[in-house]
């Protein structure tokens, strides 16, 4: 019964978290305000979380989604590096256009923060398009002196790009994607990949 209790303090803190962030941004969201709003006490607050920054970035992963992945290994490399550039985590698109100004001043001033949170969203596709593109190697499909640096970058870009500067745009981002390791494609598949 406590465990259940602990759980419903635990999603409560975490709504009232979004709702303030929401309407107040995150400099003015304070563990008193969100304690007020929750109705769960500081002290309890401090028993899930160390600081308002741990509390906070698990909040925003909720709100962007960022918990699961599906697997991206369909067999088909260049699709499947196409779903990573697609992949769009959370429909809750409406909380997450509140809330993302806030996020990114916040990240500007709060230096440690701003990387801790760039690496939550950055790290799993980084991951997975390395993998993909070792596999691509691997399997012949691409040169095996491509750089996986660059291709991440190369291949990252774009979307980046598109996510920041373009949207709302009319261009879905899948068929970006599918332009993007076309093109990726065209420069570094190999002979063999192109035949096929």
């Amino acid at each position: 019964m406590a465990r259940a209790r602990s759980a419903r303090a635990h999603e409560t803190v975490l709504r009232a978290a979004q709702e303030l962030v929401a309407e107040r941004g995150i400099e003015a969201t304070s563990v008193e305000a969100i304690a007020r709003k929750s109705g769960v006490s500081k002290a309890t607050i401090y028993k899930h979380w160390p600081a308002k920054e741990a509390l906070l970035l698990e909040m925003l992963a909720g709100v962007f989604g960022l918990q699961q992945r599906p697997a991206f290994d369909s067999g088909n490399i260049k699709a499947d590096i196409a779903a990573v550039l697609a992949y769009q985590p959370s429909k809750n698109f409406e909380l997450q256009e509140r809330i993302r100004p806030h996020l990114m001043a916040y990240s500007v001033t709060h230096a440690a923060f701003g990387q801790a949170w760039r690496n939550m969203v950055m790290e799993p596709p980084r991951r997975e398009l390395r993998r993909l593109l070792k596999e691509g190697v691997k399997k012949g499909e691409l040169s095996p002196d491509v750089d996986p640096d660059l291709s991440l970058i190369l291949l990252l870009g774009p979307m980046m790009y598109w996510y920041i500067f373009l949207r709302p745009a009319p261009q879905d981002p899948t068929l970006l994607a599918e332009k993007v390791v076309d093109a990726f494609w065209r420069a570094f598949g190999t002979q063999k990949a192109r035949l096929a």
